[in-house]
């Protein structure tokens, strides 16, 4: 009799301690692939102080991170944009409100072969080459070699940011080749010599050459100043203003320890 009820309670024990595992907090995070470095290290750092709490992390473009946000399905979206008025109207058809907190910057650089000399190029110069004026790296200083333009896709918010401080609103020529991530731009340079491309700066690495813009190196220090014309504001989007373990998510990221994983992601933190 004795040894029945021990394995009673001890099955119960376990069934009280299984339930406990089964309603440990759980917080998405998805979007951005710019902010996705940051929000991973985000993540790790946060459930070493918070256990208790379990966090997943995926990328998909900064539309998707808005998107999910609007329709419910993430706790906390990430975009390398700010939200569009198209946007904003699909949240209140939703009765909700998109809520942006910036958690750091970042400057987006031209990359190119590591084999090609050319070190900088203009804001013109990159214009051109996206437009399809310029087709030869000869007519910018560099080897008699066909520019191959390597480009994000729309739904990124690289590629807004381009198109914005770039572009000029001017369209991308119709035969770039179009990648989906800030990874995957940087395999199709390594692997293309004639290839521009641009990424975040925390995605460089000594697989692709970063190329100055008008002299100026894309740095945290010329982000900063101002001096590097091609940066812009990282967010993290939750739906309304973000209450219990989204909340804690979200004081952690601007708290000396969340700002210096931003920093350590590659990202510039915002103090």
């Amino acid at each position: 009799m004795l040894r029945k009820a021990g394995l009673f309670f001890t099955a119960l024990a376990f069934l009280c301690l299984g339930s406990g595992a089964a309603f440990a907090e759980r917080l998405s995070i998805n979007g951005s692939t710019t902010v996705l470095p940051a929000a991973q290290k985000l993540a790790e750092a946060f459930m070493k102080v918070r256990p208790d709490v379990t966090v997943s992390v995926a990328g998909g473009g900064s539309g998707n991170g808005i998107k999910a946000i609007v329709d419910g399905t993430t706790h906390v979206g990430n975009s390398s944009r700010f939200i569009r008025n198209s946007e904003v109207r699909m949240a209140v058809e939703k009765d909700t409100y998109p809520v942006p907190f910036r958690i750091g910057l970042d400057c987006i650089v031209p990359v190119v072969h590591p084999d090609n000399p050319v070190k900088d190029l203009s804001l013109d110069q990159l214009r051109d080459m996206y437009t399809g004026k310029i087709r030869n790296w000869k007519e910018v200083g560099g080897r008699d070699m066909r520019v191959v333009v390597i480009s994000r896709d729309s739904s990124s918010g690289t590629f807004e940011s381009w198109g914005d401080l770039v572009m000029n609103k001017q369209r991308v020529v119709p035969s770039a080749l179009t990648v989906p991530s800030n990874g995957g731009l940087v395999q199709a340079v390594t692997t293309t010599p004639g290839a521009i491309g641009y990424i975040a700066l925390g995605y460089v690495n000594k697989d692709v050459k970063m190329v100055s813009v008008d002299g100026v190196m894309g740095s945290e220090e010329n982000t900063i100043s101002g001096r590097y014309p091609i940066s812009r504001p990282l967010f993290m989007f939750t739906r309304g203003w973000p209450e219990g373990v989204t909340l804690d998510f979200i004081n952690f990221v601007f708290s000396k320890k969340g700002q210096e994983e931003v920093k350590a992601s590659g990202s510039i933190p915002v103090y």
